[in-house]
């Protein structure tokens, strides 16, 4: 990263606890050069154990990749550069509404059967990211099943977790796969307007929807990001640590 980014980038970092006076060991390699790392691995897609010389070896940089994801510090750092971005862009910190979608995505031959599933509507045989983002195209929550899981049954816990977080989130477009009971279920036990923006049938060739546009941008953003082309992780949590990486990169 250049040194404006890092600039941007330094004060948003969670602090280490050790750092907080709360015991811990040091971290044995700085954080601009583990970030580094991460965000090459992210955007050019290699083996961990492919990591060029010049970072810090691959098991500290996994080490620290591993430590951010199982503590949530991934997500913590991207909601910051978030909320950031938003204000800059004279926006609100806090979102009011947002766009929800899925993308199945073909999982590697490391991927084990227990965490994989085949999309019939999409013929793939891998993982079904779900995600919520905002009005901006930027990201508000992801979460990443087997392909096979209907996005109706992924939508009513994702959204129940987004509006945890963003207790302002007021509406939310979806397309036709997202109809039936859950937009009662938005109402009613989360307060949430779900609008469904559907395809007309008089409609030929592709057509760019209201709303649901951004959220298709979205997804062409992380196909930009090699390591989300193809599903490389054995674990959902590491492929949703890839999504929150990808959007940090951006």
């Amino acid at each position: 990263m250049t040194d404006a980014e890092w600039e941007t980038f330094r004060p948003l970092l969670p602090v280490p606890a050790w750092l907080r006076g709360r015991g811990g060991q040091p971290e044995a390699y700085c954080h601009r050069a583990l970030l580094d790392a991460i965000r090459y691995l992210v955007d050019n897609g290699v083996k961990w154990r492919a990591m060029p010389g010049d970072f810090p070896p691959w098991d500290r940089v996994y080490a620290f990749f591993r430590r951010w994801r199982d503590h949530g510090l991934v997500k913590e750092f991207h909601d910051r550069l978030r909320g950031q971005v938003r204000e800059t862009l004279g926006r609100d910190a806090a979102p009011t509404a947002g766009v929800i979608d899925s993308q199945s995505v073909r999982a590697d031959a490391v991927v084990g059967t227990d965490s994989r599933g085949f999309d019939g509507g999409k013929l793939v045989n891998g993982h079904k990211r779900h995600v919520v983002v905002d009005t901006l195209g930027l990201l508000l929550g992801v979460m990443v099943t087997v392909a096979k899981t209907g996005d109706r049954t992924t939508a009513h816990m994702l959204l129940g977790q987004v509006t945890d977080v963003h207790n302002r989130l007021e509406l939310v477009w979806a397309d036709g796969g997202y109809t039936g009971s859950l937009v009662a279920y938005c109402l009613t036990k989360l307060a949430l307007v779900l609008a469904i923006v559907n395809r007309s049938d008089d409609m030929r060739g592709f057509v760019v929807l209201p709303k649901r546009w951004i959220v298709e941008r979205f997804f062409a953003h992380l196909m930009r990001t090699r390591r989300l082309v193809r599903d490389f992780e054995r674990r959902t949590a590491s492929a949703e640590a890839m999504v929150y990486w990808s959007m940090t990169c951006s």
